[in-house]
């Protein structure tokens, strides 16, 4: 399987990509800027894609989603955000802008299938409403996609309207934490992580 991390935008976003293969089409997760480098990897993977996901409705995370000419599957709750560039915060990053592709809302416990590859959504709200994370269950190790939600000894931010960290860290350990400690954490920014390590070590978390 490829899983390449394309490190997107001012606010250094990773953007996912997976696929079953070289020449295979993909799944993108949150393509939030840069679409020239993003498809660059896609260029050099041979891979086409065809299924885009936001794990939450903010700016960073979103900014390209009309590029690719293909549905955005977002939470339900976070599905408003795309074309409200007041709620996406689009304008106190850069330049205003909404999303004007088809979406597909998702809810908790849904399977987006490509292929081979199976993402399970969790929702996670706190970071937003309609945050979520999503989980790849190889056979050799779980692959957990946590958006803003956890990262690598930190949690994601609730100092925005309808942010909430009684929530964020409710979802954290009731969705997250109950994963494998093997479990790898591809997070929405900055490094990758483990379960375990996350117990063991993030201060936000004790």
């Amino acid at each position: 399987m490829i899983l390449e991390r394309v490190c997107v935008g001012e606010l250094e976003v990773n953007c996912y990509i997976l696929a079953e293969a070289q020449g295979k089409e993909c799944i993108i997760i949150d393509p939030g800027s840069d679409y020239d480098k993003i498809n660059k990897a896609l260029i050099r993977r041979k891979l086409k894609p065809a299924i885009i996901i936001n794990t939450h409705g903010h700016a960073d995370h979103i900014g390209c989603d009309d590029d690719f000419g293909l549905p955005v599957y977002i939470h339900k709750n976070d599905a408003a955000l795309l074309g409200d560039p007041i709620r996406n915060f689009s304008g106190f990053i850069g330049e205003s802008f909404s999303i004007n592709v088809e979406i597909k809302e998702i809810k908790d416990g849904d399977k987006i299938e490509l292929g081979k590859i199976k993402l399970e959504v969790l929702h996670t709200p706190g970071h937003t409403s309609g945050g979520v994370s999503l989980l790849l269950r190889c056979p050799e190790k779980f692959m957990l996609f946590s958006g803003d939600t956890l990262f690598f000894h930190s949690v994601g931010r609730t100092d925005f309207p309808g942010a909430s960290h009684e929530a964020l860290l409710r979802s954290i350990k009731d969705k997250l934490l109950t994963l494998p400690d093997s479990t790898v954490v591809y997070p929405g920014h900055g490094p990758s992580s483990t379960i375990r390590a996350e117990k063991e070590n993030n201060p936000f978390l004790d």
